[in-house]
């Protein structure tokens, strides 16, 4: 999804004020407990890699800035130049946030519409092991200030995994996800017996209750049932499951489709 120029992630990220691109990424092992992440991270095309690399090759969890971007060099990942990331879209929707506010504000949840756009690609994943593992990347919130790190990386934010409890990925409004830790507060939900979708319905509605923010979550327990709720008007989800491909992206649509 990092290389699909349609989503905000890796390629097609949203830039900056200053006209940069600055990235998030987090990604857990639900059987180790271990995590890496990454924040603010430029010119690479795939942050979630990086991400994996701090997991699986540091004592650290979080990576930022600079010190993320020289981690991944001495690992041998080299950068690009910034407009092979850069779309023309991603152009267009900077002028649009300069032609409105100099400085990015979160939009109230009443503002919300069709044409609001924050992208953010996630994946969550159980094998027949029981094994979990959840992956969130994002390019941010179009027109950020530099260095405005969003939920993506922050573990129990932007996603969560345990063999025990199961695996969440989220995506929406990052400053309301981080306040409310959404991802370990539908854990903490599904944990008590409810079902994955209305854990999730209940963590986010709560979060927008409390923090007027909007969300969406994609979840699946360690018994492989799956949960997919959003807040926001749209959110483009698919799943694989007994054979069949399941999708969907306005609140109500629901398609499936044999393999």
């Amino acid at each position: 999804m990092e290389d699909c120029p349609l989503f905000n992630a890796g390629i097609g990220s949203y830039m900056t004020l200053d006209g940069k691109l600055e990235m998030d990424a987090l990604i857990l092992d639900g059987t180790t407990m271990k995590a890496g992440g990454v924040g603010a991270i430029r010119n690479l095309i795939n942050p979630i890699r990086v991400a994996r690399l701090v997991m699986e090759n540091s004592q650290h969890i979080l990576l930022a800035g600079e010190g993320a971007n020289k981690f991944a060099a001495a690992h041998g990942f080299h950068q690009v130049d910034p407009n092979v990331l850069i779309t023309p879209y991603s152009k267009e929707r900077l002028a649009s946030a300069k032609e409105g506010k100099a400085i990015f504000t979160p939009p109230e949840k009443t503002d919300i519409t069709e044409e609001t756009e924050y992208g953010t690609v996630g994946c969550v994943v159980i094998d027949k092991d029981g094994h979990t593992a959840s992956a969130t990347s994002t390019g941010g919130i179009n027109g950020q200030i530099a260095g405005r790190v969003g939920d993506t990386p922050i573990i129990g934010a932007g996603g969560y995994a345990d063999d025990q409890l199961g695996a969440v990925s989220t995506t929406g409004q990052g400053e309301a996800i981080m306040k409310s830790l959404l991802a370990r507060h539908i854990i903490d939900v599904m944990a008590t017996g409810q079902n994955v979708k209305d854990s999730i319905m209940h963590c986010v509605t709560q979060m927008d209750k409390r923090f007027n923010g909007y969300a969406g979550a994609i979840a699946v327990s360690p018994k492989g049932e799956i949960g997919i709720y959003h807040s926001a008007p749209q959110m483009a989800w698919a799943y694989v499951q007994a054979g069949k491909v399941h999708y969907g992206f306005h609140s109500d649509q629901h398609v499936t489709e044999e393999l």
